[in-house]
């Protein structure tokens, strides 16, 4: 099994880049904006899972086969990219609230939950980063090279959640500002539009 010192390095490791902002953490920090806390703490979870799915995907070989094979990649990378723009252009095509109406209904939390998981399941470079990052971690001398790659991606999946839950219980005061700023009220699916969009075009020109 995993070493004390393996798993200590490891863990050291995945702090220094959660501290490097990217797409998940964005998308936490806009639906938390727009549904609230609870939507934005199952939109990390919805996260979490997909990187699950991908610490599975990476233990039996998708991973793999992305790395070698280019049509593997840019279909799962313009299938992710689509979806993303598709979200951001539901959210454009959204009626705004009127200052004299009461506010359009936050979007769910299980709603986010579930477009969450895809979001991140469908982004390739997060496939390539489980083959990458992972396989430094695991031992083959210390037992099953399967068992030690589920644990190292299911202690990055626990800490990443963790992670994004702490962000959105910090978003709560900047989440009461803007509130009052009833000219962002207004906006703000126009904002957050445009961040998935974003999103989706980053994703679309990313490279292996």
């Amino acid at each position: 099994m995993l070493e004390l010192s393996t798993l200590g390095t490891f863990v050291a490791v995945v702090l220094g880049l959660f501290l490097i902002p990217g797409p998940a953490v964005l998308l936490v920090l806009t639906r938390t904006m727009q549904g609230g806390r609870k939507t934005g703490i199952l939109t990390g979870l919805g996260i979490a899972a997909g990187d699950f799915i991908h610490t599975l995907g990476a233990a039996v070989g998708l991973s793999a086969l992305l790395m070698t094979s280019a049509l593997a990649f840019n279909v799962v990378k313009f299938v992710g990219a689509a979806y993303l723009v598709y979200l951001g252009i539901r959210a454009l095509r959204a009626k705004q609230a009127s200052a004299d109406l009461p506010a359009v209904a936050p979007l769910t939390g299980s709603k986010a939950f579930l477009q969450a998981i895809p979001a991140e399941v469908l982004n390739p470079k997060t496939a390539l980063f489980f083959l990458a990052f992972l396989p430094q971690f695991v031992r083959p001398e210390h037992g099953s090279t399967f068992l030690q790659f589920a644990a190292l991606g299911l202690i990055f999946v626990a800490m990443g959640a963790l992670y994004t839950t702490l962000l959105v219980l910090t978003m709560r005061p900047v989440g009461r500002l803007v509130k009052r700023l009833t000219w962002l009220t207004r906006w703000q699916n126009k904002l957050i539009g445009v961040l998935f969009i974003s999103l989706g075009l980053r994703v679309a020109v990313q490279t292996r």
